[in-house]
């Protein structure tokens, strides 16, 4: 007999206490399908969990979670397929009517644009970092030589937000819904040690806390 992980295990409890209690509207996304308000492209951090961060239920976001939440830009022709796919099948399948792009603090993506990795051992890694090398420029080019490690990289993280959205708005339906007031685009900063998320506000040129405002 193969032994239980403690993953199945918890499928146990979840199909037991979870399911059942909202076992109508479950069956109710598995009978008439998906209609998510929102595309949520988020890191594969462990630490960041979308649908508990924002309190949604099932159905409610279409989640695409890569190492460092990039977007790559708009080139059919290119290897980055996976995630221009899911924001392909989110906008014009499911019609979001949002987009959020969510970074967070102590992001080992951006740690590792300040870092030497192996060729060999993450020859794949190392490509897909390629997508942060502009926030990363960019951070260093307005802290200065004389900044910190921490301050750089806590800058990175943010402008990587910024330049992901403008990555996204590459893709021709997408900026097309944008222009028709069809889709809204947010980038978020989730602090990882404090659990709050700031919004980026396009006028202020910064990330503005949702608790600072209240």
């Amino acid at each position: 007999m193969i032994e239980k992980s403690g993953l199945l295990e918890g499928n146990e409890i979840f199909v037991n206490s979870y399911f059942k209690k909202h076992s109508e509207e479950l069956l109710d996304l598995a009978q008439n399908g998906q209609h998510p308000k929102a595309l949520f492209i988020g890191c594969a951090d462990s630490r960041v969990i979308p649908n508990l961060i924002t309190q949604t239920d099932p159905g409610e976001l279409f989640v695409l979670r890569n190492v460092g939440n990039f977007v790559a830009p708009y080139k059919p022709d290119e290897d980055f397929h996976s995630t221009a796919a899911g924001i392909e099948y989110a906008v014009t399948a499911l019609e979001v009517s949002e987009i959020i792009i969510c970074g967070h603090t102590h992001c080992g993506a951006i740690a590792s644009l300040y870092t030497d990795l192996e060729d060999k051992k993450f020859i794949h890694t190392k490509k897909w970092l390629t997508l942060g090398q502009k926030p990363k420029a960019l951070a260093k080019l307005a802290l200065g030589k004389d900044a910190s490690q921490q301050e750089l990289l806590r800058l990175t993280e943010k402008i990587s937000v910024i330049s992901q959205i403008e990555n996204l708005l590459t893709y021709p339906y997408v900026k097309e819904a944008v222009a028709n007031d069809q889709i809204h685009i947010h980038g978020w900063m989730y602090d990882i040690a404090t659990g709050e998320i700031e919004y980026y506000d396009p006028d202020a040129h910064e990330f503005i806390s949702l608790l600072k405002e209240k």
